[in-house]
């Protein structure tokens, strides 16, 4: 248990952190509580990027998550997922579950008036696909 845990009251819990986000997060910008929900083998967006970085957690089912420059990975029910938006390209967030909802809650910081998410044209995935890490 951490330092940080130990303080903490009963039934209250620190996930994960990561210090290093607030540097990304653009000056100005507002916190957006986002709740994505995906239905049995949704696909979930195209490629697409995000205005600012966000932070989230899965609260149901299995995500099929793959940031560039990062391997696809699978999330679960109780982990947390960051992304630190602007220029990266988010390739994948579908539910791997074919019998199941899957859902997460994310916060991004961006700002204000800007689309939550922006999708790739297949010219810019195609300059960009060195980039890309292979599944393992």
């Amino acid at each position: 248990m951490s330092a940080e845990q130990a303080h903490l009251p009963p039934g209250v819990e620190v996930i994960t952190s990561m210090p290093e986000a607030a540097a990304r997060i653009p000056d100005g910008a507002e916190a957006r509580t986002i709740r994505v929900t995906l239905a049995p083998g949704d696909p979930g967006a195209p490629p697409h990027r995000h205005p600012g970085p966000l932070f989230g957690y899965v609260t149901q089912g299995e995500i099929l998550f793959e940031l560039e420059g990062q391997a696809p990975r699978v999330i679960k029910a109780g982990d947390a997922l960051f992304e630190p938006g602007g220029d990266v390209i988010h390739y994948q967030g579908a539910n791997n579950l074919t019998d199941a909802q899957s859902q997460l809650v994310v916060t991004m910081f961006a700002p204000p008036g800007t689309p939550v998410l922006t999708v790739v044209s297949q010219e810019e995935l195609a300059e960009r696909r060195h980039l890309r890490v292979p599944a393992q």
